[in-house]
């Protein structure tokens, strides 16, 4: 018995060192994937050429592809239509042709794509932008909060679900 009690005491001994480094290494931050590489016919923005057709607002339209919770959650440009990838083609007669064009996602990549689906359908399409690359190289970048209730909306919120209680 004295023999089974050192073996088990030596092992648990000999474990502990593996068992704390596993534990070390899962409170450590894994480090995010390396973004994919940008591989559209478009070409990629940077921060001044952006700031150079920001200036010029009557000539370029922003158009950002993103879910409206991105934008509210990461910010977007002062101006902008909002339209996600998936609807463009749903809405390409109402964007103009004579505007030059600049698709927003957050990295380029959905920008990039639905940048060359404008450039092949005709339209004057100088680029893609990230908004959080354009925010990375010192750009400002426009946050939207979302307004609060009104106090009128909330009061009859409160009233409804109190309508609705379960009894049992």
């Amino acid at each position: 018995m004295k023999n089974t009690t050192t073996a088990a005491l030596l092992a648990l001994i000999l474990a502990a060192p593996v068992a704390f480094a596993a534990d070390a290494d899962a409170g450590k931050k894994t480090e995010a994937p390396a973004a994919r590489p940008y591989t559209y016919k478009t070409p990629k923005l940077n921060r001044a050429e952006i700031d150079a057709l920001l200036a010029k607002p009557e000539q370029v339209l922003f158009i950002d592809v993103r879910r409206p919770d991105e934008i509210s959650k990461i910010g977007t440009f002062p101006v902008y239509l909002n339209v996600q990838l998936d609807e463009l083609d749903k809405v390409l007669p109402f964007i103009p042709k004579e505007r030059s064009i600049v698709t927003v996602s957050n990295h380029a990549g959905r920008a990039g794509k639905s940048a060359d689906l404008l450039a092949e359908k005709g339209f004057k399409v100088v680029g893609a932008i990230g908004s959080q690359n354009y925010e990375e190289e010192g750009g400002k970048i426009t946050k939207i909060v979302p307004p609060a209730p009104k106090p009128e909306e909330h009061a009859k919120e409160q009233e409804h679900s109190k309508g609705h209680k379960h009894k049992g």
